[in-house]
C-alpha cells in the first residue's frame, strides 16, 4: 500500500476512535432530540396551557402584557412565557433523568 493509502486507512480509524470515544453520534441525537422535545414543550405551553392562563387573567391577552416605567417597556407577559416554558422543559429533563437512573440503579443490583 502506498504512503497515501495508509493516510487515509491511519485517517479514518482516528475519526471513528474519536466518534466512539467523545460519543459524538449519541451527542447528535440527543440534539436532535432535544430540539424536537422544544418545539413539543413550546406547542404544549403557547397552545394548552397558555390559554387555560388567559382565562384566569382579567385581560386575557397576558402573554403581550407590557410594564412600563417612564420611557422603558418591559415584556413581562413574553418573559413569564419564558420562565413556564424553562419550567415544563427542566420537568421532563429531571422526570426522563430519574427514570433513566432508576433503571441503571436497577442493573447494579
Amino acid at each position: 500500500m502506498n504512503a497515501i493509502g495508509r493516510g487515509a486507512r491511519g485517517f479514518n480509524d482516528e475519526f471513528m476512535e474519536f466518534l466512539k470515544k467523545y460519543q459524538v453520534i449519541g451527542l447528535a441525537v440527543a440534539v436532535v432530540i432535544g430540539t424536537a422535545a422544544t418545539k413539543l414543550v413550546n406547542s404544549t405551553v403557547t397552545d394548552l396551557i397558555m390559554p387555560l392562563v388567559a382565562v384566569v387573567t382579567p385581560s386575557g391577552n397576558w402573554k403581550t402584557a407590557v410594564l412600563g416605567i417612564g420611557p422603558l417597556k418591559f415584556l413581562v407577559g413574553d418573559y413569564l412565557s419564558a420562565i413556564i416554558d424553562f419550567m415544563i422543559i427542566a420537568l421532563v429533563i429531571f422526570l426522563a433523568v430519574k427514570y433513566l437512573m432508576k433503571g441503571e440503579m436497577g442493573k447494579k443490583v
